[in-house]
């Protein structure tokens, strides 16, 4: 993720605009974000303590964002709300990456600790607000182009509705991404309550 962070800074110097650095960083961002499918593997055995649920949920809806929709609609990889995600999804995993290496180090720093559970209060929303932009943008082109559609009479006799499909992706958004930021608001009350509680002591 630090890769893709100064792949955007470098192509931001270059061109001296922020429009379509997406393409700058496309093939990291797809390598990485594809290889986090392994957090779901290390929750369901157990080598990490986390919610096989909910990483579930924040890994998937990621990588069909990647490739489902932006790399699948061309169209919608010049816009701005692309760049919003990617930046909320790279500050995101620099600072949870950060605060995992140096936990397993024992020698975790306050700042970093107090990053993981408060700058997600803007990231978490940043980022769910260019994932839904992303796919908004991307509905007429599917629809224009009946992409991953499947339409009556088949052989099958089964038909799919990939616009019909994201609408209810964007709606699924309504009741598990206050799940997941209330989880976290929970979570940094506990963990820096805590500390504080330490610092006192």
């Amino acid at each position: 993720w630090l890769v893709i962070a100064v792949g955007l800074v470098r192509a931001y110097l270059a061109k001296g605009s922020y429009h379509s650095l997406y393409y700058s960083i496309e093939k990291p961002l797809k390598f990485f974000q594809t290889g986090a499918l392994l957090e779901i593997l290390h929750c369901a055995v157990g080598i990490v303590p986390s919610s096989v649920v909910l990483t579930s949920f924040q890994v998937m809806s990621r990588v069909f964002l990647i490739w489902a929709v932006t790399h699948s609609v061309k169209e919608v990889q010049s816009e701005d709300s692309v760049l919003l995600y990617v930046i909320a999804w790279t500050m995101t995993e620099i600072i949870r990456y950060s605060f995992y290496t140096f936990s397993l180090l024992n020698h975790l720093p306050y700042l970093i600790k107090w990053a993981r559970y408060t700058l997600f209060i803007v990231l978490y929303p940043m980022g769910v607000s260019g994932e839904l932009l992303t796919i908004y943008a991307a509905l007429p082109f599917v629809r224009q182009a009946g992409l991953y559609s499947i339409s009556l009479p088949n052989k099958y006799n089964f038909s799919f509705d990939y616009y019909a499909f994201l609408i209810l992706i964007m709606i699924s958004y309504i009741p598990i991404f206050p799940q997941l930021y209330f989880h976290m608001i929970h979570q940094r009350r506990k963990v820096l309550s805590h500390t504080e509680e330490h610092k006192k002591f």
